[in-house]
């Protein structure tokens, strides 16, 4: 039998995608399915959230969820839609995993290999300053950790390995930005 939260997972896995090239350029429209078990490259839009003194928000998957069961992750998303931007998937993922409407702010963008299949992932930042609402189907934890807590997180089995990538990239371009003059 299936659980609602894997049914809602499996219903994303047969979302339309754009199926792009190394240069993140339009190639075709194909179901995401199809585009993991193909390893065709697609694009995902993420979202890291910030309280205003700094934390990060920290969730845990559902058991139930057919990706990643039960592993934590600093980052909420999911695919773009077809026609799509990657900072309105952004927006639009950060409504639906936790209830917030906001206009995240692009931080960069780059070739992910995927755990399941590569794709192009954008990162996006949003400070959140109001109470949270997570949709029971996509987070079954959350709290908000200082960036050393996240880190320390990170190194445990059960942490997204994609997120972790991500967490790596986010630092240096994070502490290559903070070195550039103004």
């Amino acid at each position: 039998m299936t659980e609602p939260g894997e049914l809602n997972e499996l219903s994303k896995l047969n979302e339309q995608v754009e199926r792009v090239d190394e240069q993140d350029e339009i190639l075709s429209v194909v179901n995401r399915s199809e585009a993991i078990r193909r390893k065709w490259l697609h694009r995902i839009a993420t979202v890291v959230c910030r309280d205003p003194a700094g934390r990060v928000l920290v969730h845990r998957r559902p058991e139930d969820a057919s990706l990643f069961p039960g592993h934590f992750n600093w980052m909420l998303g999911g695919a773009v839609n077809v026609a799509e931007s990657y900072e309105a998937a952004a927006a639009r993922e950060l409504t639906e995993e936790i209830g917030v409407r906001a206009h995240p702010r692009f931080v960069l963008k780059f070739r992910c290999e995927g755990a399941i299949s590569p794709y192009w992932l954008a990162l996006h930042e949003v400070v959140v300053t109001g109470p949270i609402r997570p949709d029971p189907a996509e987070i079954t934890w959350h709290a908000w950790l200082t960036e050393p807590e996240v880190h320390a997180l990170a190194q445990d089995r059960e942490f997204v390995p994609d997120a972790r990538e991500a967490l790596d990239r986010y630092r240096t371009f994070c502490a290559r930005s903070s070195s550039v003059g103004p």
